[in-house]
């Protein structure tokens, strides 16, 4: 994955959608953060709907945008948890 080279503000947009594995019963969560630009997916994350579910996308970050990036999320809770409100714009 290239580095970003924009200049200016970083910014990503993060969400999260269902699907589920041999049954509806295994859901499971898949988590994305998308460059706000680009269009890039940035950072992706397989698991439950949960605070570690959050955690791991932020992980899968690259250092740059977890040091920079403004982050525009829905208003689900785990985000909150895991990421600096401050940046965080709904």
């Amino acid at each position: 994955m290239k580095s970003p080279q924009k200049k200016g503000r970083l910014t990503i947009q993060l969400d999260e959608v269902w699907s589920f594995v041999g049954s509806k019963k295994n859901k499971q969560w898949i988590w994305l953060a998308i460059d706000a630009d680009s269009r890039e997916i940035v950072g992706v994350f397989v698991g439950d709907r949960s605070r570690q579910g959050a955690k791991g996308l932020w992980q899968s970050l690259p250092a740059i945008y977890r040091q920079c990036a403004v982050c525009h999320t829905d208003f689900w809770e785990a985000y909150e948890q895991v990421y600096q409100v401050s940046d965080i714009e709904r």
